[in-house]
């Protein structure tokens, strides 16, 4: 009887133990499923949601070097806690604190993500890894004190060994959001590419246009959203494929069709339209750059011209660098009235008055003539940049346009000349960018371009001197 009664006693404490057991394993269990089902019921669809997910989304990389630093730390702690034991106090407590900054810092991520409409493979990635190390961070939190007691050995460091890869490989798939695929193996020595897959497998020559000038191009400004890291719109301009394809929304380049082409409108909107790109505060497009993706897409968008008509980039002269202007402080007053009148405008090209004016008339176009850019000879060794595009200017004004003795770009495209007086612009050795696109010139007038040194860019598309080759190599 006594033997039956301690049978009983031991059964009932088993069960005890073991319905303990069972419910401490609910909360690690409940989190991870949470976790897990997070990403299925607010899915990373490409379409950007509420302005305040982003607001508070882009606290997520100040947040999240936080944890990645609490959890480094955590082995160290461990490891040396075996012959301090103080360290392993201490590690419990950075341990938690890791969790406790890890679960807002995935919050904030997904927010950035859901919020933004970003999607992609590597977006896709970074967003598991997250989600895995929080859950990696719940079970060693879970596991560590029956470690710690002696008891499970093997169990919490298995799984923060797990979590630490994790890290390794989540913080990775971070990086190449922000930097880019190919940030680790871009400078990788070249015994090592095809081990890493590094190797690129476009058909795009080398030295194509397209290569040399369009690529590199949507590189800097366009692919840190539309890459593989990360595919706003489901559009990525990472490879030539990849762009000819376009988006959501369509394609996005229509070869032969400029005035067609999305990519090309979206570049050219006013900065303060909301579809104007790049978004969100980056970079834009220069002018020289809008041109080329202009002139390549009328030119049929292909992947290996070598050339385009209409534009030629000397490439083997490098551009000298700017010369200071002078001290145009005592024309101030009159500068600033004319920029609160009605009339072309002289805008400083930056604080320092040495980087000198910006001539604009865009305002006055249709009115601006030979004479009117006459009357800013007292202010031509100031300009630096002409902005004459569609005006009334005639071949007279080069009579003017001489004096700019630090001129550096300058714009005629969609006005009337003919070139006759192109040559007086020789004695403006500073000048490396002309656009003659739309006017009269022709493969006689523009070969007096040659014998300017330093000018590097010359646009001559929808001119008679367009397709002469004969002349673009003279230029050259």
């Amino acid at each position: 009887m006594i033997v039956a009664e301690r049978v009983t006693d031991a059964a009932r404490g088993f069960i005890q133990r073991v319905r303990i057991s069972t419910s401490a394993w609910l909360y690690p269990v409940g989190a991870a499923i949470l976790l897990i089902a997070l990403p299925f019921v607010f899915r990373l669809d490409g379409h950007a949601h509420a302005e305040w997910l982003q607001f508070f989304g882009r606290f997520h990389p100040v947040l999240l070097h936080l944890p990645i630093g609490l959890i480094v730390l955590l082995p160290v702690l461990e490891i040396a806690g075996a012959k301090r034991p103080a360290l392993r106090e201490a590690a419990d407590l950075v341990l938690r604190a890791a969790l406790a900054l890890a679960m807002p810092t995935l919050a904030l991520g997904y927010m950035l993500a859901y919020g933004a409409g970003d999607t992609g493979t590597t977006v896709t990635r970074h967003m598991w890894g997250a989600n895995v190390l929080c859950i990696g961070l719940i079970l060693c939190v879970f596991v560590r004190p029956a470690w710690a007691a002696g008891r499970q050995r093997l169990a919490y460091p298995t799984l923060l060994t797990v979590t630490l890869l994790t890290l390794t490989w989540t913080s990775h798939q971070g990086g190449s959001i922000t930097h880019g695929s190919g940030y680790l193996t871009h400078y990788m020595p070249s015994g090592l590419r095809p081990i890493f897959g590094a190797d690129s497998a476009e058909s795009v020559s080398p030295d194509s246009f397209y290569a040399r000038h369009i690529h590199p191009v949507l590189d800097a400004k366009c692919v840190s959203c539309h890459g593989a890291s990360m595919v706003k719109g489901n559009l990525r301009l990472d490879t030539y494929d990849h762009l000819m394809r376009g988006g959501q929304d369509g394609a996005v380049v229509m070869p032969g069709k400029p005035e067609n082409s999305m990519l090309l409108a979206r570049v050219t909107l006013p900065s303060g339209d909301k579809h104007f790109m790049p978004a969100e505060g980056r970079t834009p497009l220069t002018s020289d750059e809008i041109n080329w993706i202009r002139a390549w897409i009328r030119a049929g968008a292909t992947p290996t011209a070598i050339s385009v008509p209409g534009v030629r980039v000397i490439e083997d002269h490098p551009e000298p660098p700017p010369q200071p202007v002078g001290d145009y402080s005592q024309l101030l007053p009159e500068i600033r009235a004319m920029q609160n009148g009605v009339g072309a405008k002289l805008v400083p090209v930056s604080a320092n008055p040495s980087d000198g004016l910006i001539l604009r008339t865009a305002d006055v176009a249709s009115s601006f003539g030979d004479a009117q850019l006459a009357a800013f000879q007292k202010f031509a060794p100031y300009i630096v940049e002409a902005e004459l595009a569609r005006t009334a200017i005639t071949d007279g004004g080069f009579d003017t346009l001489q004096k700019f003795t630090h001129l550096r770009a300058l714009h005629l495209e969609g006005t009337s000349i003919t070139g006759i007086g192109l040559a007086k612009l020789n004695a403006l050795t500073q000048l490396t960018y002309i656009n003659l696109s739309g006017t009269k010139v022709n493969a006689q007038s523009v070969t007096a371009l040659k014998a300017m040194p330093h000018l590097r860019h010359v646009y001559l598309f929808n001119t008679a001197a367009q397709s002469d080759e004969s002349s673009a190599k003279d230029l050259q």
